[in-house]
């Protein structure tokens, strides 16, 4: 899964081979400074003494230290510059590479993934790896590596007295890790519940004005601190368990500085006292002699204190790694999940590129969103549209229009039988070039932050200022665009918050008109409109786009009454199709709803 994810350093690769090597000299540095220092400094004066002569026996040694601090120094400085620059690049691209994948995702692949939870992998999630990744090229060397060095060291200077070590690196190495592993199920059930708070504040800022309008503030703020709250419980059982790392830590810092000074001190005297009497030509018992032979003096004894320092905060630093790795490996196991999921559509091997007309087929198409779902959405469509047809599609809540007009564009791919335009099956196209001659308008189409002029350049990027106007026009848009004081250099914020339904809507469908689609998809676009501006826009659609199909999904049977074919559409099946007069006659569903608004006198604002 590590190695996965380490495909997206690309071109970072050398920044962190740097860093690594640069940990290794800094490792190597720093275990031999204490061995300089025994061995060349305190040995020296504690047998020379006065005899020492500063110049010749001391300055030297001291520079070769003072040089080789400044080398450890510019490794220890040089590396970290480096690290911060491997471990940002690499999560700067890690983020690159997740969205790339989502924009690859087709309906399907989102509908596995919370709009949240792809919030929270490419923020908390891609920042939890980039620490591990900065610790793996940094700390997971040099920790190691001083851990090993010291305890070599420790034993080559401190022989018999270094078993200290053989005691205190396991108790702390056990400890830590029981601690880690203790503390592990807390931090792994924080990430769930970081989607659900993401969740929580996605929906109550997109739903502000609702919270507002049911005067649900206080709601919203308990069921915010109701999340928020058990992140804290969570994050407090783990790092009150983490916390034992301390004490324990100073535990045995303190226990084997205790035993180096007592048991060296013990046998620098003693074996000084040793080897005077067999100097002097006593004879020694054998446990005098092997303590006279440990030749343990005072540098021995401020080594093995300088190499324990070393040896346990490395054990702790080590503790530190595997603790932000293991709570990582779930950031990582969540992120490999959307880099490793399949779109569930693709280009065909040869795909074709060119759309000769918006003509629509449906040939025995039906359609269930999941596999394993006992019930079909759309059951046995049967429906052909010539190019350039008006076609209107009526029907209840929940009887499928929207679904049928999103295997169009092969948002959705069918479960059974097959979609064509233009006379070809939809999955022979290239996808792109198939949704470039497809426009849709939504109910609850999105305008993105920046200018009018900038959103509606998303129909047609090379679109002049003279197209964009005339599109409005027909949208009914240019009039209360032209009201604006910057007319369409307007900044819009985001999600249209600054804009009403009705003109969201026609920005929308202006936006659609620029595209010049071969087929243009209206899915109740003009519900926020009132029918006489409904009606011209349909009037603009005639004389911009002749050739285009139009398919319009409405609840007004006055948006559809002049179409060329009117579907009526009720649980996932077409139980009518005519013209407005053949249907009041032959479907008494749509007679019912005609009579309904045309004698109830359907109301708009």
């Amino acid at each position: 899964m590590f190695f996965r994810l380490l495909k997206s350093v690309r071109e970072y690769k050398r920044p962190a081979v740097i860093t690594l090597l640069l940990m290794v000299v800094e490792a190597m540095i720093e275990t031999a400074l204490p061995y300089i220092t025994a061995t060349y400094l305190i040995n020296r004066i504690q047998t020379q003494g006065e005899s020492l002569d500063l110049v010749h026996d001391i300055l030297p040694v001291g520079l070769l230290m003072v040089g080789l601090a400044l080398v450890s120094l510019c490794c220890g400085g040089i590396g970290g510059f480096t690290c911060a620059r491997a471990a940002s690049g690499f999560a700067k691209n890690l983020r690159n590479d997740l969205f790339a994948k989502i924009q690859s995702f087709t309906f399907l692949n989102i509908d596995k993934f919370s709009a949240s939870s792809l919030v929270t992998r490419m923020t908390t999630d891609v920042y939890n790896v980039q620490m591990s990744f900065m610790m793996a090229i940094r700390t997971a060397v040099r920790s190691p590596l001083m851990l090993i060095f010291s305890v070599a060291m420790a034993a080559y200077m401190g022989g018999w007295l270094a078993l200290t070590f053989a005691v205190v690196i396991p108790v702390l190495g056990i400890g830590l890790f029981l601690v880690s592993r203790k503390a592990m199920p807390a931090f792994h059930r924080v990430f769930k519940k970081y989607d659900r708070l993401n969740e929580s504040i996605e929906e109550n800022v997109r739903g502000m004005r609702v919270v507002k309008g049911f005067s649900r503030e206080e709601y919203e703020k308990k069921k915010f601190g109701q999340a928020s709250g058990a992140i804290r419980d969570d994050f407090t059982k783990a790092e009150r368990i983490v916390a034992i790392n301390t004490p324990l830590m100073n535990f045995c810092m303190y226990f084997n500085m205790i035993f180096i000074l007592l048991a060296g001190s013990f046998l620098a005297v003693r074996g000084l006292e040793l080897r005077n009497m067999e100097a002097a030509g006593q004879t020694l018992t054998a446990f005098q002699s092997t303590v006279a032979g440990l030749n343990i003096n005072i540098g021995h004894i401020s080594a093995l204190l300088t190499y324990g320092m070393s040896i346990l905060m490395s054990l702790m630093m080590l503790s530190m790694i595997y603790v932000t790795i293991t709570i990582s490996a779930e950031s990582m196991r969540r992120i490999v999940e959307v880099l490793d999921e399949v779109p569930d559509m693709t280009n065909p091997p040869e795909p074709v590129y060119d759309i000769p007309d918006g003509s629509i087929d449906f040939e025995n198409v039906s359609f269930k969103y999941a596999s394993e779902a006992e019930k079909f959405s759309l059951a046995d469509v049967d429906l052909h549209i010539p190019s350039g047809a008006t076609v209107g599609i009526l029907g209840g809540t929940g009887s499928s229009k929207t679904t049928l007009v999103q295997l169009i564009p092969r948002l959705y791919d069918t479960t059974e039988g097959c979609v064509k335009v233009g006379g070809r099956d939809v999955r022979e196209y290239d996808i792109t070039a198939l949704r470039e001659s497809v426009a849709m308008v939504l109910q609850k189409n999105l305008l993105f932050a920046g200018t009018i002029k900038e959103n509606l350049r998303w129909g047609n990027p090379d679109a002049t200022d003279e197209e964009i106007v005339e599109a409005c026009r027909l949208a009914q848009a240019d009039e209360f665009v032209q009201s604006f004081p910057d007319k369409y250099d307007t900044y819009i914020e985001q999600g249209g918050t600054n804009v009403s339904g009705g003109q969201k809507q026609r920005l929308c469908i202006a936006r659609a008109l620029l595209k010049k689609p071969k087929i243009l998809i209206l899915d109740d676009s003009t519900s926020a409109v009132d029918t006489r501006t409904d009606a011209l826009i349909r009037a603009g659609f005639a004389s911009y786009i002749p050739s285009t199909t139009k398919i319009i999904i409405a609840q007004r049977v006055a948006s559809v009454e002049n179409a060329d074919m009117i579907l009526v559409m009720d649980n996932g099946r077409i139980l009518n199709a005519g013209t407005h007069e053949q249907l009041l006659e032959t479907s008494p569903i749509y007679r019912e709803v005609w009579e309904q608004q045309t004698n109830g006198g359907e109301q708009h604002e």
